[in-house]
């Protein structure tokens, strides 16, 4: 057997071996990253994940194979994926935490001819380090420098690349000259396929309160066009059984049937003095406070006994 079908055949083998033994994977875009760069994603995730890079028709036969013969349906889901330069993160640990190690591992990189930008670049205001005789350059780019003790300095922050849009010549030979390595390239996790069900990755930035704001806000929804259209649902049953509550009493209020559940608003309706008088006094609040109505107390006493059984000059 040749070297070259040897490698083949092991690829086949840990393939398939990655796809039975774990449930999630990363799909991941390699675009501009380098051996060294791959190999150290590989060691970051040591023991907690497994990369697998391949051809994509080769990963795509052994996927159909697996569909057709060992039944693993699941996979149909994963198949579109297969697209690009990409390649597959498998793991059966945290899955923002296998993201994040891959997210980490970035290297900056200089701007290169051709390619299109996966960010905005803006050269800052300031020295540039460069002699006076290559001012034309800047003005070619609509650049505004002038000229500080002996070197060209740049007036006002340029916008220089806007994000997707093409690199240039221009842009690479400026950044050169300025020395400046605009972009960052690395493992970029696209979409996350999990026991059969395929998601966008930005869902793994949610954390569990955001989840269950999203899950109570449908249910939220759910119940209001249930009780819009009339139709019962268990998201809506606690409200309906709260406004028929609300009609019983109504109908109790205003006719002679009772019954326990009816009795305390009835009773309120007749005599609502002996439930204020039942309610807690308020607990005073200092010292001061505690002792002004006693200090009130005692001075109308003093009043009332100097007054007597006279009269007062101002009666």
């Amino acid at each position: 057997m040749s070297e070259r079908r040897q490698r083949k055949e092991k690829f086949v083998v840990k393939l398939k071996e990655a796809i039975k033994e774990y449930k999630n994977v990363l799909i991941v875009g390699v675009d501009n990253v380098g051996s060294n760069q791959m190999q150290k994603v590989r060691i970051a995730l040591r023991g907690k994940a497994v990369v697998v890079m391949g051809k994509n028709t080769l990963i795509r036969k052994i996927m159909r194979d697996m569909i057709d013969v060992e039944k693993l349906t699941k996979l149909e889901a994963l198949l579109p994926l297969v697209v690009g330069n990409m390649g597959f993160v498998f793991t059966n640990h945290n899955l923002p935490e296998i993201r994040k190690i891959i997210l980490d591992n970035k290297v900056p990189a200089a701007a290169k001819s051709g390619s299109f930008a996966p960010a905005d670049v803006f050269i800052p205001p300031g020295p540039t380090g460069l002699d006076p005789g290559q001012t034309n350059f800047f003005q070619a780019l609509n650049i505004a420098t002038k000229i500080v003790k002996g070197a060209i300095e740049i007036v006002n922050e340029v916008h220089l690349i806007k994000k997707g849009d093409k690199v240039t010549l221009s842009h690479v030979a400026l950044l050169d000259k300025i020395n400046i390595r605009p972009f960052f390239y690395g493992f970029k996790v696209t979409d996350v396929y999990e026991d059969g069900t395929v998601y966008s990755a930005d869902i793994l930035d949610m954390d569990q309160n955001a989840l269950l704001n999203k899950f109570l806000g449908g249910v939220s929804r759910l119940a209001a066009i249930s009780l819009a259209i009339g139709y019962p649902t268990a998201a809506s049953v606690s409200h309906s059984m709260n406004f028929a509550f609300k009609k019983v009493i109504a109908l109790a209020l205003q006719t002679e049937i009772d019954f326990p559940e009816a009795k305390k608003f009835k009773d309120y309706l007749a005599n609502p003095g002996a439930f204020a008088a039942a309610a807690p006094a308020a607990a005073p609040a200092g010292g001061k406070a505690a002792a002004a109505p006693e200090a009130k107390k005692k001075k109308s006493s003093s009043e009332e006994s100097d007054v007597g059984g006279g009269f007062s000059m101002f009666d």
